[in-house]
């Protein structure tokens, strides 16, 4: 093993870093998450590090709406792209840290815009920046109350606070919009064929992270503090990295020993694994995604987790009763691709990079993968739909759409959640709002042939 530490090529500055990474996400519309670990891996950033760098790249994107509103009273003329992003970065250190001085901050944006661009650039930023502290940002109570203060002061743009205040009214509304800009909590699902709940936060603890009971499902814990990546719980196969929303459909999928069970986008594994868990590691579990390159990700998954039941296969899934007989499986998962509205928490990127024309393409997607989940399943088989989305058209709609025009199909009661008073159902589906208990935003639901 080579155990020679890892050559440090950046040039040390947090900032510096924050701000080719926000760069990166506006003009590639690559995923903050991903680029966040990308970058703290390829430098070797060390741990004092990490935590200010995801604070400053996240601050800054999730309340990039807000501080342009800041920042606009203090520009004449056209910024560049970078010299803007660099003062959103300040500005969000100003306004939102208070342990950071904002001297020093004026400074760092300063030296950082000598670095990067031509030598007007930099008295350009010192001079809006101390305008700034000067006189302060104007207060967001001088926008009038409605949907354009609602989106400034949550950032998030005006046409989906009015496509959410149709569907969820508008109190509903700015309480998600909000809770969008929390920092999300980390949860882990515990190997159930290889140790309990009990003996898993004992270990944890033990090993200095922090733990508590997840809300809603069993099998979850919530850790308060570290990474659970870096522990040898994780290390040895014990639990699974994943938010406590997403372990939900499993749970409705009420899968037993010796089924035979589809999960049509199984990538990158965190439900296949669970599904695998909930039979004992006994039967077959078919996952397969369209990315061949993810399919690594599951195999690598059920390995670390020691289990054998799982078969990988890639391909598009709308075409696998080209490989499939009819009636072949006990149980169907369609974790469909969808918009992600419910996870805008871990990446804010999205409520400013989708549009109301997406939802059209994704709702056919969906729809095509229902119409072959409905081949496959055994006649007294259950299909789980979910998407981590909070859209109508996507989650209600898309289930109205299919039964209307499936009349031998029924929706089924969800029993494996029903139970739990803190899941609010509706109609015998279930649309989990980030505020509900401080998870993603979930949906799903449940068929059966007649």
């Amino acid at each position: 093993m080579n155990n020679r530490p890892k050559k440090k090529i950046w040039n040390g500055n947090v900032r510096d870093a924050a701000l080719s990474i926000l760069m990166e996400i506006n003009n590639n519309q690559a995923y903050s998450n991903l680029l966040l670990h990308r970058t703290i891996e390829k430098y070797g950033i060390e741990a004092k590090d990490r935590g200010l760098l995801t604070e400053l790249t996240y601050g800054t994107l999730q309340h990039r709406m807000t501080l342009d509103y800041y920042l606009e009273p203090f520009v004449r003329g056209k910024l560049d792209g970078w010299v803007r992003e660099l003062l959103r970065l300040s500005i969000y250190q100003i306004v939102y840290l208070t342990k950071i001085p904002p001297h020093a901050v004026v400074h760092e944006a300063v030296e950082i815009a000598k670095r990067r661009g031509h030598k007007r650039i930099a008295p350009t930023v010192n001079g809006i920046l101390r305008s700034i502290l000067r006189s302060g940002v104007r207060p967001l109570d001088d926008l009038q109350d409605g949907v354009t203060k609602t989106a400034i002061e949550t950032s998030h743009p005006e046409w989906l606070i009015k496509r959410w205040t149709a569907q969820f009214g508008e109190e509903e509304t700015t309480i998600m919009a909000h809770e969008n800009n929390q920092p999300p909590v980390m949860t882990v699902r515990v190997n159930a064929v290889k140790t309990t709940p009990e003996e898993v936060a004992s270990l944890l603890e033990s090993e200095g992270i922090e733990v508590r009971k997840g809300e809603v499902v069993p099998e979850c814990i919530v850790t308060t503090n570290g990474n659970p990546a870096n522990t040898e719980v994780y290390k040895k196969g014990l639990v699974t990295i994943q938010d406590e929303s997403s372990m939900l459909p499993v749970l409705a999928l009420d899968v037993a020993p010796g089924m035979k069970v589809l999960d049509m986008c199984a990538a990158p594994g965190g439900k296949t694994t669970h599904i695998a868990e909930k039979m004992n590691d006994d039967g077959e579990v078919f996952a397969h995604d369209i990315h061949d390159h993810k399919l690594a990700l599951i195999e690598a998954n059920a390995k670390r987790l020691g289990l054998t039941s799982i078969q990988t296969k890639s391909g598009d899934s709308r075409k696998l009763t080209d490989l499939y007989a009819p009636a072949s499986f006990d149980r169907i998962l369609v974790d469909a691709p969808c918009s992600g509205l419910g996870v805008i928490r871990r990446k804010p990127e999205i409520k400013y990079n989708k549009t109301e024309a997406d939802f059209a393409g994704l709702t056919s997607i969906q729809s095509e993968l229902l119409e072959t989940a409905r081949e496959l399943i055994k006649p007294d088989g259950l299909i789980v739909y979910s998407t981590c989305t909070v859209e109508h058209s996507e989650n209600k709609g898309m289930v109205d759409r299919f039964l209307e025009k499936h009349p031998d199909m029924e929706k089924v009661p969800l029993p494996q959640l029903k139970e739990n008073k803190k899941l609010a159902m509706d109609d015998d589906m279930l649309q989990v709002l980030p505020q509900h208990f401080g998870s993603d935003g979930f949906f799903v639901a449940a068929f059966r042939k007649k």
